[in-house]
């Protein structure tokens, strides 16, 4: 498969995502757009976030710094976390086990 042939979904306001699903495994390719927040949440997956394009501020565990491209950031399962994209970004995620609200 090809990124450019994945059609994206707005999964929240702002967060438009190309999805790949394995067995027990999703990867999200982001764009998203400035000012956009993810409020804090948490879920089961276990989530690497790598950010490849702009600045993103990013709490994890009561925890804010801003991430900028190169940044890879572990999020254990069950952990509370939330940013907002303090530019427009590029960001991938990692989830395991397969997020299924996404497919």
């Amino acid at each position: 498969m090809n990124l450019k042939d994945i059609p994206s979904k707005e999964i929240m306001p702002g967060y438009h995502g190309k999805l790949v699903h394995g067995e027990k495994m999703s990867w999200a390719f982001w764009t998203v757009e400035e000012g956009a927040e993810v409020p804090e949440h948490f879920h089961p997956h276990e989530q690497i976030m790598h950010v490849v394009e702009g600045e993103f501020e990013f709490t994890l565990g009561g925890k804010t710094k801003v991430y900028i491209p190169g940044d890879v950031v572990h999020i254990p399962s069950n952990t509370p976390h939330g940013g907002k994209a303090l530019t427009p970004c590029e960001l991938m995620d990692v989830f395991s086990p397969a997020r299924e609200e996404y497919k």
